[in-house]
């Protein structure tokens, strides 16, 4: 596992027994992983027991080699993920090379899977296609994914036939609201698993409340311009309604010369042709008066005549008068109801196209009141199914915490046990040097024993020549 120290030993046969020089080289292979071209540990010299370290790895890896034993052994403290690829181990003698002159073995480190991420690629919305991915940034050996699906009520359901799920991808096709749910990742290798969750919400194309709320805005600031606009033409273009009970009334007042320069036009307009039919009439009535009078100076014998004249011109007249004052009338209320109904269409068309235009903004008004209720309904449904994803995703993690406090609580009594078992062999490793400190003494001693005993048989080798001398 990372962190540990680990040996990789290397055995080797040379041709010949004994060799001036044996080179042995420690390597480790390119890993596609990693952006590098190898790793060199270091290099043994057998002529003078020299080791050529790499400064990257001084102080934590070692190479020891016996040339007589014909073996190499690597020491790696503390690895890490780095250092799990092919490691190599290469012998080089000068004038042999026969045989087999390298060998490989694989070192895998075992690190867990990391917290994966989930995450969503694509638009949520019905009828896209989207993917949820999952990636851990590391792990060794490589984790493998799998993904879970729950529906809105926490039931484990089956993909649909058409999706896809490779490398921790998990492909989605033709998404609709059954789609919507909660979905774990579970990343896993030989030591330990993690996973991760997310919450997909799958809505109609629609519901984009940004998009949705600009219409509806534009459309309410448009009615609300339009309404403005119809009624301030009505406040300036409106009038009392001056018959609303009946026909027109005609008065006839004497005016000031003041106030008949501010009538209406068409009022000024209608007193002159009145007034120039009564100048008329009454030019005619003075001619006749005026023959009339003549008449009477010239004979008095026609005077019963002239009197049956002036009664029958005086009858005229008055017929006439008659006539013409119904004529004015006639004329004065054939305009007058002219003027008036014509007020009064454009008055009723004006009323009409407000009424129109305010059953428009009802009928607006009422599809943006439906539109925004189920809107509503939608973001409570989905608040709701948040809210229970929320609640079983701080359940889940509160079990792995559990289960990841676990696994430290088991680490650390192994890291105890393991630190437990380093000082007793800490012990073992000294008691075994005071027992080689004692056998070296020991041999020593024995050497010197020999030396005298060498020195003793010598002097008695002599004694015993010169007595053999003094015998012959």
């Amino acid at each position: 596992m990372r962190g540990d120290d680990i040996s990789i030993t290397c055995h080797f046969q040379p041709k010949n027994e004994v060799n001036r020089l044996v080179v042995i080289t420690w390597t480790a292979e390119p890993d596609e992983s990693f952006d590098d071209e190898g790793i060199s540990f270091g290099t043994f010299y057998s002529d003078d027991g020299h080791v050529d370290i790499n400064q990257m790895y001084e102080g934590k890896a070692q190479i020891t080699s016996d040339v007589v034993a014909r073996i190499s052994q690597l020491l790696l403290k503390q690895v890490t993920i780095r250092e799990s690829r092919r490691i190599k181990c290469r012998v080089q003698i000068p004038g042999d090379d026969m045989g087999q002159t390298s060998a490989t073995t694989s070192l895998v480190v075992l690190v867990a899977p990391s917290a994966p991420v989930c995450r969503i690629q694509g638009t949520a919305e019905y009828g896209y296609n989207i993917s949820l991915t999952c990636a851990s940034d590391e792990g060794s050996p490589v984790p493998t994914y799998q993904w879970q699906s729950y529906d809105v009520r926490n039931v484990l359901r089956s993909f649909p036939p058409k999706t896809t799920e490779k490398d921790g991808v998990l492909s989605l096709f033709n998404v609709s609201s059954d789609t919507s749910g909660y979905y774990i990742c579970t990343a896993t290798n030989k030591i330990h698993s993690a996973t991760c969750n997310l919450t997909l919400a799958v809505m109609p194309s629609t519901m984009k409340i940004g998009a949705t709320a600009g219409i509806i805005g534009g459309c309410i600031a448009g009615i609300a311009v339009l309404v403005l606009i119809i009624y301030c033409c009505c406040r300036k273009k409106e009038k009392p309604e001056e018959f609303a009970m009946g026909p027109p009334v005609i008065e006839y007042h004497d005016t000031s010369e003041k106030e008949e320069k501010e009538e209406d036009p068409l009022d000024l307009r209608r007193a002159s042709i009145e007034g120039g039919i009564d100048q008329r009439e009454k030019n005619e009535l003075k001619a006749e008066k005026t023959s009339n009078l003549h008449g009477s100076e010239d004979s008095d014998r026609n005077s019963n005549r002239r009197f049956n004249i002036d009664a029958d011109q005086e009858r005229t007249a008055d017929r006439r008068e008659d006539e013409r004052r119904e004529r004015d009338e006639d004329h004065r209320d054939n305009y007058n109801r002219g003027h008036y109904d014509d007020r009064q269409d454009r008055n009723d068309d004006r009323r009409n196209r407000y009424d129109d235009r305010q059953d428009n903004r009802d009928h607006y008004d009422d599809r943006y009141n439906d539109r925004r209720d189920r809107f509503d309904d939608h973001q409570d449904r989905y608040d709701d199914r948040r809210d229970r994803y929320d609640d079983r995703y701080d359940d889940r993690r509160d079990r792995y915490d559990d289960r990841q406090d676990r696994y430290e609580d088991r680490r650390y009594h192994h890291n105890e046990h393991q630190d437990h078992y380093d000082d007793r062999r800490g012990r073992y490793n000294d008691h075994h040097d005071r027992y080689n400190d004692h056998r070296d003494h020991y041999d020593d001693r024995q050497g010197r024993y020999d030396d005298h005993r060498d020195r003793y048989d010598d002097r008695h080798d002599r004694y015993d020549d010169h007595r053999d001398r003094h015998r012959g």
